[in-house]
């Protein structure tokens, strides 16, 4: 029975299909929701790490003190070990601690993009269901270099960072293949000021049409997950 710890940075980016795929292999799991001032647990009564994404900047710690604990509680947990996986905020403080750079990308990169398998050297087990171009919902404006000694997997015409994998067991996915309808529209609803005109952002409509592309993005949400529940703990 694995023991999964989930930190959420804001009530709106959820686990998305990330904890449906729990709930079916009836794995134990706690949501540690940081915006309301929930603890940390000790690294040693968990498995797995899951970070989501948020719209603060890893460097906004004055105004959310709580991402220092949260950096040395990812940087412990890689450290020991631990199945570690990043989304978006979550891949940025993972790099952070891996001591890599993390800064503003040239452009907001908002709505349904292609990222591209960056060399054949990307072809890691926890890739393989990924084609060597994948239409995945993306929603940052933040990036980072690749960590000393990872992986570098993929890359788009926005940003070219934008996976990496580190000792196979630690994911950073600058993209949300968690995403699902409610999740998206949550963070429609949310974001909406972001939603600008802009080369790599798209409209509203756009992004809601592009919902089809959830079913092939949770595929490949799972295939990571499934790959990753291999690994001897």
């Amino acid at each position: 029975m694995k023991k999964i710890l989930i930190l959420q940075h804001v009530p709106y980016e959820t686990p998305g299909c990330i904890e449906n795929w729990i709930n079916e292999k009836s794995y134990s799991y706690k949501i540690t929701k940081l915006f309301n001032g929930e603890t940390l647990p000790e690294v040693s009564g968990i498995d797995w790490l899951i970070v989501m994404g948020g719209p603060m900047s890893v460097n906004d710690t004055e105004k959310f003190p709580w991402l220092i604990d949260e950096k040395h509680f990812i940087r412990e947990a890689a450290g020991k070990g631990k199945v570690v996986i990043g989304i978006c905020l979550g891949s940025q403080l993972i790099a952070e601690v891996l001591g890599s750079r993390v800064y503003k990308n040239a452009e907001k990169e908002i709505g349904w993009f292609p990222v591209i398998k960056s060399s054949d050297r990307a072809n890691s087990p926890l890739l393989k269901k990924f084609n060597n171009t994948e239409t995945v919902f993306h929603w940052h404006g933040d990036t980072f270099d690749i960590p000393e000694g990872s992986l570098h997997t993929f890359t788009s015409r926005a940003c070219r960072n934008q996976c990496f994998i580190y000792n196979e067991r630690v994911l950073g996915l600058q993209f949300h293949v968690e995403v699902t309808e409610d999740l998206l529209e949550s963070m429609l609803v949310n974001g909406l000021e972001e939603i600008v005109p802009a080369q790599y952002i798209q409209d509203v409509d756009s992004i809601r049409n592009g919902t089809s592309n959830i079913k092939r993005n949770n595929e490949l949400m799972y295939s990571i997950l499934d790959e990753l529940d291999k690994l001897r703990i």
